[in-house]
């Protein structure tokens, strides 16, 4: 980027042709970074969801969670911040002028939670399926780093998703038998 600001320096005209290729190639540059950062900030994110599931599974567990526990685990997940938004209150019940004292830090937590809610009960949130046997084993083996998050498959986990992972298999086979029955009939 030093070298680029040392050539438009050298530049005669504004209007050049040769100004204006330097100004498009620091603009790419730039661009090149913004992508690069937008993607060390995801991987830090999933990092740190990662390692606080990763942190609330029980040691020495060896076998991936149920369906149930791994529900349990969610809603933990998303009460992380019940504390925060409990002190937050207390601090702007007292006193009148400190009623917006904390109000930025509630709204992003809020706005967070709402964000991770709405994933969870529609499409999915995006993170790996601790009932499948390997996946749960990854993470066990997961160093912790942020760089590392990218060579971990991640699902997309929904409500619906544990629903149907809690029924017994013999449900889904057993409305298949029915209708061969009928079928034969």
């Amino acid at each position: 980027m030093t070298n680029l600001r040392k050539e438009l320096e050298k530049c005669k005209h504004p209007n050049s042709r040769k100004t204006k290729a330097l100004g498009k190639k620091a603009r790419r540059q730039n661009n090149k970074h913004k992508v690069r950062l937008g993607h060390a900030i995801k991987s830090n994110l999933m990092g740190e969801k990662l390692s606080w599931f990763l942190g609330h599974i029980d040691e020495g567990r060896t076998t991936p969670l149920n369906p149930q526990e791994f529900e349990n685990l969610i809603a933990l997940y998303l009460q992380r911040f019940d504390e925060e938004l409990a002190q937050i209150a207390l601090k702007q019940s007292i006193g009148k002028h400190r009623a917006n004292q904390h109000a930025a830090r509630r709204d992003v937590i809020n706005i967070t939670l709402e964000k991770e809610r709405n994933e969870y009960q529609s499409g999915g949130m995006e993170m790996l399926n601790l009932c499948d046997a390997a996946k749960f084993k990854a993470l066990l083996d997961w160093d912790g780093s942020a760089l590392s998050v990218q060579h971990l498959k991640l699902d997309l986990v929904s409500h619906n998703m544990l629903q149907r992972l809690k029924q017994p298999p013999a449900a889904a086979s057993g409305s298949g038998a029915k209708t061969q029955q009928m079928e034969t009939v």
